[in-house]
């Protein structure tokens, strides 16, 4: 066989090798999916309740506090979150964001109350409870497969999800266990403008058949915390009135 006959086979079966290796956003989405428990099982959670204690940065020193989450179907949550400030000259802090699934509203001791708008608002709506990588086609986001990157010493292979409003969200996928282990999203906050959010996920546990992360780590220029989940429970009764400005 002459060389360039040679060359021109071999272009081809890398051609072909490359082609059978490719994956789309949707299968690393769904093989991901399928690491998390599977479709079957999220479609079983109505609502979610979440408890554990918040930790934030601050440069006087950390801050600790608690904080439950609930959400419940369609795509209502709610973020509680206490802190005692006796300690840097101030009182106790309690931030109250409520959205029920349309509109949202944030209950602040320190800031005073505030409704949500603008990108705060677009971002709620983009939730995508109970999990993302099973509702983002019906909440018409628009995935797409990004090269691979490092998180730490992890491969990872990166979806882009964009929304028709509110903040895309870079999601990062450990390549061997599937599960996924970051996100990131730039964030346009009132009083503060945009900046980029950086939250990564660990620690997960197994709840009614699905995996949840019970430790998350988010940093950014103008906050970082991290939450630590002592409890997790789906299907619960939940009070409408708690997702709603009291």
């Amino acid at each position: 066989m002459r060389l360039a006959t040679r060359l021109a086979v071999a272009v081809v079966v890398l051609l072909s090798a490359h082609t059978a290796w490719a994956q789309t956003a949707d299968e690393v989405i769904e093989k991901s999916l399928a690491a998390l428990g599977g479709r079957a099982a999220h479609d079983k959670i109505k609502t979610r309740s979440m408890a554990g204690t918040i930790t934030l940065s601050t440069p006087a020193g950390d801050l600790p506090g608690t904080i439950e989450i609930l959400n419940a179907l369609p795509n209502k949550t709610r973020t509680l979150i206490k802190a005692d400030l006796s300690a840097f000259g101030a009182g106790p802090l309690e931030i109250d964001q409520r959205f029920d699934g349309k509109t949202g509203h944030v209950l602040n001791t320190l800031q005073g109350n505030t409704e949500m708008s603008g990108n705060q608002l677009d971002n709620m709506r983009n939730t995508g409870f109970p999990q993302i990588f099973a509702t983002y086609k019906a909440l018409g986001m628009k995935a797409t497969l990004q090269p691979k990157e490092k998180v730490a010493d992890r491969e990872a292979y990166v979806v882009l999800f964009e929304p028709t409003a509110g903040s895309a969200i870079k999601q990062y996928i450990d390549a061997q266990s599937m599960l996924p282990i970051r996100f990131v999203m730039k964030v346009d906050a009132p009083q503060v403008g945009e900046f980029e959010q950086t939250t990564d996920l660990s620690d997960f546990r197994e709840v009614d058949g699905v995996k949840m992360p019970f430790k998350l780590a988010s940093s950014s220029s103008v906050q970082s915390y991290t939450v630590e989940l002592t409890k997790v429970e789906h299907n619960t009764a939940i009070d409408e009135k708690l997702f709603v400005k009291p």
